[in-house]
Parts: C-alpha cells; sequence; structure tokens
C-alpha cells in the first residue's frame, strides 16, 4: 500500500501548544499502550504499519515541519518537501511525482491520500487497506472515502452518492452547507468529504501533466513557488466523471479546535497539573515546568507551553485565531530532528535557549555572522567541533563561538546545553550550513 499523508496548517487554532513549526498533527496529547504520550501523526503511522507493515508511507509537508517529522517517525519515512504553500492539488502532485521517481512507484500500482491529523480508531486504517484495493481494480478513475455523518455539520463538503451501497458512483458534491442545508442532505444519504481518496499513479500522473508544465520531478520542485493555488477537489475531483465513493461508519473526527482536541483526550490533565475541587468538563495541558491549579472550573480548556497560556471556555476555543494572530509569533519551543530546544529569556542583544540533543544526534555544521554563542554543557557527554578543531565535552563545559566561525556539536549520550547568543541582530535567517567533512 502507497500512502501519501498530507501534513500542513500553521498551528493557531490550537495555540498556544501548536504555532508555524509545531501543527495540532505533532501535539502530543493521546496515550499509547505502553503509556507513552504520543501525537496524532505517530498514532496514524504506528496504526498504518500494524494494518500493513510494509507500506510505503509518504509525508508531504513544508519545509518548516521535515525536522519535527524526523524527531517523531525516524529517518525511515519518506517526506516529499513542499517548497512553498500551494494547497492541495500541487501537493499531492509533487507528492506523487516522488513516489513515481524518487521512490520508484510503477504507474500501475495504487496511492491513498489522507491528511495526517484525523482522529481515528483501527476500523479507519483497514478502511485505507480497502481503499487501495479499489483503486487497484481500476473501475473508476477515483475512489473516494466518505463519512456516514453524525450530525449536520457545516464544516464539512457533502458527497451525495447515486445509492446507499457500500461502494456507489458519485452524483455530485455539496459545498459546506448551513446547517438546514445540510440535514437535507444528510436525508437524501450524502457522506462527509473527509479528503481522502485513491487512485492509480498513471492516473494522476496524466492530470499533473495535463494541468502543470514539467518535466520531471527536479523541474516541478523548481517551479513549485509559482503554481497556482488550488485545491485537489477543484482541480480534480469535482470534473471527474469516472468517480465512486466507499462508505465509512466508523469513528472520524477533525480535530480542528481546542474544544473538539479535548473531547478526544482520555486523561482530564497532562503534565504538572492539580484538579482541586467541583470541576466540571475541565481539561489542562501544562508543557511548563510549573504547576497548575485549577478549581471550581466548567467547560473550560487550559493550556501552557512556552509561546503562552490559554484559558478559555471550550466553546469560545473555538474563535482563537484572530487573537493569535495579534501575537508576537516568535517560535518559543520547536523540535528538531536531534531533539528540541525552548526559549528561556530574550532581551535586547541576547536570547537564551535550553537545547537539548537526543543521543548519535548532532546539529547541522553551521555559522553566523550576526552574532557570538556560548554554549555552557549541562549534562551529558558529546564532540563539539568549532572551526574543525573537536573537543570532548560534558557537564562544566563553556565553549565560546565567535561570529563566522563553523561549529557543531555531537551527543554521545542525551545532551542538554545552554546556549546563550549575543549580537545586535538575533535572526533564524542568519545561518549558514557547510558539510561536515
Amino acid at each position: 500500500m502507497n500512502i501519501l499523508l498530507l501534513s500542513g496548517g500553521s498551528g493557531k487554532r490550537l495555540w498556544p501548544l501548536s504555532n508555524e513549526q509545531r501543527s495540532k498533527q505533532f501535539i502530543r496529547i493521546f496515550k499509547n499502550e505502553n503509556g507513552d504520550y504520543e501525537s496524532m501523526v505517530e498514532r496514524i503511522y504506528g496504526s498504518i504499519r500494524k494494518v500493513d507493515p510494509d507500506a510505503r508511507i509518504t509525508v508531504a509537508t513544508a519545509k518548516s515541519q521535515v525536522s519535527e517529522i524526523r524527531n517523531r517517525l525516524g529517518n525511515d519515512v519518506g517526506i516529499s518537501v513542499e517548497p512553498a504553500r500551494r494547497d492541495t492539488f500541487p501537493a499531492i502532485v509533487l507528492g506523487c511525482v516522488f513516489l513515481h521517481e524518487v521512490q520508484s512507484v510503477g504507474e500501475d500500482e495504487p496511492v491513498v491520500v489522507c491528511p495526517v491529523d484525523p482522529y481515528v480508531e483501527d476500523d479507519y486504517f483497514r478502511a485505507l487497506k480497502d481503499l487501495s484495493d479499489l483503486a487497484s481494480k481500476g473501475e473508476a478513475n477515483l475512489t473516494l472515502m466518505g463519512m456516514e455523518p453524525t450530525y449536520p455539520s457545516e464544516k464539512y463538503g457533502y458527497i451525495i452518492p447515486e445509492n446507499a451501497d457500500s461502494v456507489s458512483r458519485v452524483n455530485c458534491f455539496k459545498e459546506k452547507p448551513d446547517e438546514k442545508t445540510a440535514e437535507e442532505y444528510i436525508a437524501k444519504g450524502a457522506l462527509w468529504n473527509g479528503g481522502i481518496f485513491a487512485f492509480k499513479m498513471s492516473y494522476i500522473l496524466k492530470k499533473a501533466h495535463e494541468l502543470i508544465d514539467f518535466t520531471d520531478y527536479d523541474d516541478l520542485y523548481s517551479k513549485y513557488e509559482n503554481l497556482t493555488k488550488i485545491s485537489f477537489d477543484y482541480a480534480v475531483v469535482e470534473k471527474e466523471e469516472s468517480i465512486q465513493v466507499m462508505r465509512f461508519n466508523g469513528l472520524w473526527k477533525d480535530l480542528g479546535t481546542w474544544n473538539t482536541m479535548t473531547e478526544a483526550m482520555t486523561e482530564e490533565y497532562v503534565g504538572d497539573v492539580s484538579m482541586g475541587s467541583n470541576n466540571s468538563n475541565v481539561h489542562v495541558i501544562n508543557e511548563l515546568n510549573v504547576p497548575i491549579l485549577a478549581m471550581g472550573l466548567k467547560d473550560v480548556v487550559i493550556a501552557a507551553s512556552p509561546d503562552g497560556i490559554l484559558v478559555s471556555d471550550k466553546h469560545e476555543s473555538s474563535y482563537i485565531k484572530p487573537y493569535v494572530d495579534k501575537l508576537d509569533s516568535r517560535v518559543m519551543f520547536a523540535e528538531k530532528s536531534w531533539g528540541n530546544y525552548r526559549v528561556i529569556d530574550v532581551n535586547p542583544g541576547s536570547m537564551t535557549i535550553k537545547v537539548t540533543l537526543k543521543a548519535g544526534n548532532k546539529m547541522n555544521y553551521h555559522s553566523h555572522e550576526l552574532r557570538d554563542e556560548i554554549w555552557t554543557i549541562v549534562s551529558g557527554t558529546g564532540r563539539t567541533i568549532v572551526d574543525g578543531m573537536e573537543q570532548v565535552v560534558h557537564a562544566g563545559d563553556v565553549i565560546t563561538i565567535q561570529a563566522g566561525c563553523k561549529h557543531t556539536i555531537i551527543a554521545e549520550t542525551e545532551l542538554q546545553v545552554i546556549e546563550v547568543q549575543l549580537g545586535k541582530e538575533i535572526s533564524v535567517d542568519d545561518k549558514r550550513k557547510f558539510e561536515l567533512n
């Protein structure tokens, strides 16, 4: 089974736990069978592997999320990197051309495309396998998965099938309706359109070349930023005549707001939290190293991270985006393929960061032109390389790096470092990468 997982989003509706680098699919609030917390992307990836251990899984995502995905899923997962956000049609085309040319997926093989972040159970992943099998048969150019509606939602588009069979030809599509219209659609057997579909590779390659002028993967990648922004639904799905839909009546939730996210939580709180008396329908997620005490609250969500603290009525939390747009957008916490960093203090001319590197990992060999850095090793052992000079480091060591010096740090055990950046202009863009010989 070839699966293309679409991973995007700016993370503003689940602020402060999500930001430009860490979207909702990376928030760890779900307990797995080992009792550890995992994110939606880890949950989806692991569940696909259970259904099909040999599945080829590729994530289509922006550059800013690549390190986070490597951190969660390891280096074996395929990643189709989008140079810019151009909506789902260009993302799916780029991902499929990547699968075909880079990962050698044949033109007769089926590809399943689905979001990376729904809240689902095991039957959903078995249904993905069924969807792939239907696409492989080639009885239709496109096979969609339609969700049996549980209420007249105004958030989703609707698929109107020709009949009530488990697999049916599609009659038409309807845009997101008001509640009354949604009720009318459901009475006619309509299904939610969850953006899940499958096709043969040859089909999408043909469509791609019809709608985009490119020769191969490298050419498409170089032109990507200038492609027209358009969804796959508008560009392909709603114009396709040979199309069918497979019904799915299992659990499927889009956890796009704090209200819906907390509905899926198996515990009232995560992190250093004390729940006092007389709380009702209260959930707390705390990523800070200070305790939170909640008392006498009703229908409230509290979320705390280095980016900020949210205290909100659950219903009102759905309207968070315009308020977050006005806040300072500096990312205070991010996970990378090598570990994570947390901003501790920001002042004019300086910034202090706590860096944690996983054992066996290292930073890129890089330099900064506009700032000096001072590294203080807090715990663990490793090696630093500064302008080619290697040094073994352990707790208590201090490394001074002047502007322009190439440098990296390599963790032999888990390594914690306090990094102080000093300069008149401190920017994430002030970074030049080098090959380490």
